[in-house]
């Protein structure tokens, strides 16, 4: 058990009170001592309004230097955090209403920072037993699952320990002098990669407006994380009209597998810059691999990279045996330690103090991982999980289809596409456009087929069961 409680380093680190800048907002630049003080007032309302350990907050948040020190606020009362997504589908919309918890939005948080300092010591009050952060996946199956990770767990992370980084982290933090934040502060990943930046001496620069190149170019960005979608668009834009990337120096991509030949593609225009890495949000990050790997080897190119030395892997064959591949197995310090209130999954998926991952793998002699395909029946869109079984049922409820299979294919935009194929009902012919605003009220944007093709029959496999692979490979019109 770590020493110290999360979130102990981050406040040391801004109780240093000197004067380098630790987020910039345009021409605001917030100090060490400035962010310091920040979070001491936000700190000082929350127990005032009641918020200590055990209590939730839910947090609705941008991109704000007072977004920073409430997040970090929250944690150090000993708060359950739990981050609200902006694209919420409507089922995760309903579930949400019926938690007890203290909303922070950035309305509420500005209030919050305007609280006298109430000159209590400022220590991390969070225990160790107690459920410390709830990362909400999209709802995509009909009802969100939230990943509930301990205050223990949170204080085993290397992100705030120069001394606990991995190698692929240690190269990968000389390059966060100035790293973009957008989107929500609250999101894992641009919380976990904005912690490593205060830990590696740099600045948080919040995207005005986002999106790439230009915020890149705008802020002198040195790094910033990126979907596969938005990275592929990124390497057609710098072909087509280039931007000066001259500043970047570390580009962190989320989401969809990558293809080895688009990743050389991405090295080849962007410079040494790509990282790629693999996690979910049950674990954080399994694997990483660095730009100098991939440049240096064709099968470090090939792969997700390797694990940290305290992340342990096991690949299991179908009856749980060890296997040269088969279902990876993941067991990481910071992993979460259940879903919160979902005693059925969080009994398939945690496992013995292992995660089962669903995702099918290998490792090669040196170490590194391959991924060779799911076992669970997912679409990563924008580098959220869309799952395929709720988009199947609300499509073949309706009485102009027989049958509906869903399947995902590479996207130069999303990373991958939903795409359906339905086998019609006798004597109807459905309407496409009126299927997927059925998916989109139901499910959300998200989940809408970007395809859907009319089928006479699914093909199946050697078991006689539909085989989705065929499908996925069949030409849509």
């Amino acid at each position: 058990m770590p020493a110290e409680v999360w979130p102990q380093p981050v406040l040391d680190l801004l109780a240093t009170g000197d004067d380098r800048p630790v987020f910039e907002d345009g021409d605001r630049r917030v100090t060490t001592a400035q962010m310091y003080r920040l979070v001491r007032r936000i700190a000082a309302g929350l127990r005032a309004a009641g918020v200590g350990p055990g209590v939730g907050v839910a947090l609705r948040l941008g991109v704000t230097a007072e977004a920073f020190a409430a997040i970090i606020a929250a944690f150090a009362v000993g708060a359950r955090v739990s981050g609200i997504r902006p694209d919420l589908t409507p089922a995760h919309r309903a579930w949400r209403r019926g938690e007890n918890e203290l909303l922070l939005d950035d309305a509420r948080v500005a209030e919050l920072a305007y609280t006298p300092d109430d000159d209590r010591p400022l220590i991390a009050a969070g225990r160790p037993d107690d459920v410390a952060r709830i990362i909400w996946t999209s709802g995509s199956t009909g009802s969100p699952k939230g990943c509930a990770q301990t205050y223990a767990a949170m204080s085993a992370a290397w992100g705030p320990y120069p001394d606990r980084w991995p190698p692929a982290i240690a190269d990968l933090a000389t390059r966060l002098r100035r790293y973009l934040v957008f989107g929500s502060l609250s999101s894992q990943v641009m919380l976990e990669y904005g912690i490593l930046t205060l830990a590696a001496g740099g600045t948080l620069v919040a995207a005005r407006p986002p999106g790439f190149p230009g915020m890149i170019a705008r802020h002198r960005a040195t790094a910033s994380v990126i979907t596969v979608g938005k990275l592929y668009q990124l390497v057609h834009d710098q072909r087509v009209d280039p931007a000066d990337l001259s500043s970047l120096r570390a580009l962190l991509v989320s989401g969809s597998p990558l293809a080895p030949g688009r990743l050389a593609e991405a090295l080849d225009v962007l410079g040494p810059v790509v990282f790629q890495g693999y996690g979910q949000t049950e674990t954080g990050m399994i694997t990483m691999v660095t730009p100098t790997e991939m440049l240096a080897s064709p099968a470090a190119l090939a792969s997700v990279g390797r694990p940290p030395a305290v992340t342990e892997l096991s690949i299991r064959d179908a009856d749980g045996r060890p296997a040269t591949e088969g279902e990876l197995f993941v067991r990481t310090p910071a992993q979460a330690a259940a879903y919160w209130n979902d005693p059925a999954e969080t009994a398939d998926v945690f496992v013995d103090g292992w995660v089962r991952t669903r995702d099918l793998a290998r490792l090669d002699n040196d170490g590194y991982l391959h991924l060779l395909g799911r076992i669970r029946d997912v679409v990563i869109v924008h580098a959220n999980l869309v799952y395929a079984g709720p988009i199947e049922r609300v499509l073949a409820a309706d009485p102009t289809v027989a049958e509906a299979y869903v399947v995902g294919r590479p996207d130069d935009v999303t990373g991958e596409a939903v795409h359906a194929y339905v086998v019609p009902a006798a004597g109807h012919t459905p309407d496409a456009g009126r299927l997927r605003a059925l998916v989109v009220r139901a499910l959300g944007e998200a989940s809408a087929p970007q395809t859907i093709r009319w089928i006479d029959r699914v093909p199946v496999g050697p078991s006689g069961k539909p085989d989705k692979r065929a499908l996925a490979y069949l030409t849509t019109t």
